[in-house]
């Protein structure tokens, strides 16, 4: 074949092949014309053998040019035309199984746990109070559980906290879930080695509980300050802040006298009841006879234990408690969060029934 006749061969042959490509309606008729025209018997690969017969060389350029452009050109349309038969195809699926005309599905809104919600919140107060967060291990050594918080082995206090123990291998000690977060403050206290200290320790406990309001894990915060001069007026201020902020504008705080082996003197702390404004009647949870429900009629709800850090914790921890002093309070989330929320059993906050979860705003 001569330089024209290959030029007339690729001219005419390309548009019928393009034609072909571009009309195929199924994967199997644009497969045949691949084949047809692009394969090892189609007008491509006949022009190229015919290219090899020419005898000027700038013919040969020329015409084999002409057939990679030629080639390279169909490729594209089958390519195009392949693309094109798929999205059909996909589209001809989706509208057997989707009707693309209905509304799309909203996304749903999550709600925040009332847990994480109530520790975010008393975290917020004790940072802007500030308390830094500190955090320790939940399996703890009986030493910084229960030694170092002046509670020595068979001392009655220990019969308040029953937990579970973990037996070590000789000279190791016992090992414990930690039944508060108080270890955290033992173990602040021996690694930094002097004053002043101000941290909020959070996170999960252990118990031998379990009813309407106590569970076997429940989520603890504890505040300590340790530094030169810290008085009892410190804590009865601090305390008194941390309830307005908590809880309502104008709430007063009551202490009563109480024991704690790692505080003396200890209190426990009260609020005036929100429900009732501390009327110990009327207000928003009241019975038949008036009297408000949620603090007994008494116009106050117990809502932590506080106090001055004991001097044998202070030693137990390397500090000289005549140079330093300090107090130590612990509250908690389970309980601020039922009273926050007016929840009744603190196994619904366990339950993660979607239903539960959603009446409390995000």
């Amino acid at each position: 074949m001569t330089l024209a006749e290959i030029e007339t061969l690729l001219v005419q042959s390309f548009a019928e092949a393009k034609a072909a490509l571009g009309s195929a309606s199924t994967p199997a008729e644009l497969e045949a014309a691949r084949v047809q025209f692009l394969g090892q018997k189609g007008f491509i690969q006949t022009a190229k053998k015919s290219v090899g017969q020419l005898k000027d060389v700038a013919d040969k350029k020329a015409a084999g040019k002409l057939c990679n452009d030629k080639d390279r050109e169909l490729q594209e349309a089958f390519q195009q035309s392949a693309t094109q038969l798929e999205e059909r195809a996909r589209e001809a699926e989706l509208a057997t199984r989707l009707d693309v005309t209905l509304p799309g599905r909203r996304a749903r809104r999550g709600h925040r746990h009332p847990l994480s919600a109530t520790c975010d919140d008393i975290l917020a107060v004790l940072s802007g109070l500030g308390f830094q967060p500190a955090e320790g291990p939940e399996v703890e050594h009986d030493f910084y559980n229960f030694e170092a918080l002046n509670m020595p082995k068979d001392h009655p206090a220990r019969d308040m906290q029953d937990t579970f123990y973990v037996q070590t291998s000789e000279g190791e000690g016992d090992v414990v879930l930690r039944t508060h977060t108080s270890p955290v403050q033992a173990r602040t206290m021996l690694a930094a080695g002097k004053p002043p200290i101000r941290i909020s320790c959070h996170g999960r406990v252990y118990r031998k509980d379990e009813d309407t309001t106590h569970s076997p894990m429940f989520h603890q915060i504890k505040g300590l300050y340790v530094d030169k001069d810290v008085t009892f007026a410190d804590l009865k201020g601090t305390l008194q802040l941390f309830a307005e902020r908590i809880f309502v504008a104008g709430t007063r705080v009551r202490l009563r006298p109480s024991f704690f082996p790692f505080t003396e003197p200890s209190v426990e702390v009260d609020i005036s009841c929100f429900a009732c404004g501390g009327l110990g009647q009327g207000g928003t949870s009241t019975n038949d006879e008036g009297r408000c429900r949620l603090c007994k009629a008494t116009g106050f709800i117990e809502i932590m234990g506080a106090g001055m850090v004991d001097p044998e914790v202070f030693k137990a921890c390397k500090l000289d408690p005549d140079q330093v002093s300090g107090f130590a309070f612990g509250i908690g989330v389970e309980r601020v969060a039922m009273l926050r929320y007016g929840i009744s059993d603190i196994r619904l906050l366990y339950e993660n029934d979607e239903r539960f979860l959603a009446q409390f705003p995000s």
